[in-house]
């Protein structure tokens, strides 16, 4: 083979590499059968969520997860597949899931979610979370909740020691 174009696969592996590092997420779904107004959509859908869908050669892709380590990521990479890098860990998992549910062609197929390989069930279990964001807001909610409910009660205490002292103030000026 030219040398140009070993040097040229080479770095595209070692791009693949890097992007698939440096990714808070990868997914990988099998895209056979759908239509080019679905895998529009589906890219918009994930665009929405700062998800990229990008289709690479099983080749490519093979050999950029073993340089990872990932070989059980790896060994699913048969027939047309595509990879959605996101930045939130979630992200993929959530869009796809949701795309997969409408469009049955779409198959989940594995994952790497925060350096682990992942099968197509923890997926669809990432799927139900909410995005990092919204995972916060509850956390913060949990840590408020202990806090306003202690204010309500200190409210309520002073409120009913001010409603008790106006009526026994009543009471002696009516006398």
């Amino acid at each position: 083979m030219n040398k140009d174009i070993l040097a040229q696969k080479e770095a595209n592996v070692n791009a693949l590499t890097e992007r698939m590092k440096n990714a808070s997420s990868v997914v990988m779904v099998e895209y056979r059968g759908l239509t080019v107004a679905e895998v529009t959509e589906l890219r918009r859908a994930l665009r929405s969520e700062d998800v990229e869908l990008q289709v690479y050669k099983n080749a490519i892709a093979r050999r950029a997860s073993d340089n990872l380590g990932y070989t059980a990521f790896s060994e699913t990479l048969v027939g047309p597949n595509a990879l959605a890098f996101g930045k939130d860990p979630v992200a993929p998992a959530r869009v796809l899931a949701k795309f997969a549910k409408k469009h049955d062609k779409l198959v989940l197929k594995n994952g790497i979610v925060d350096g682990e390989v992942v099968d197509a069930d923890t997926i669809q279990t990432l799927s139900a979370l909410p995005n990092k964001e919204g995972m916060l807001a509850k956390f913060a909610s949990c840590l408020n909740a202990p806090v306003i409910k202690f204010a309500m009660t200190v409210k309520a205490l002073a409120e009913a020691k001010e409603n008790g002292t106006q009526a026994v103030a009543a009471e002696g000026a009516a006398e």
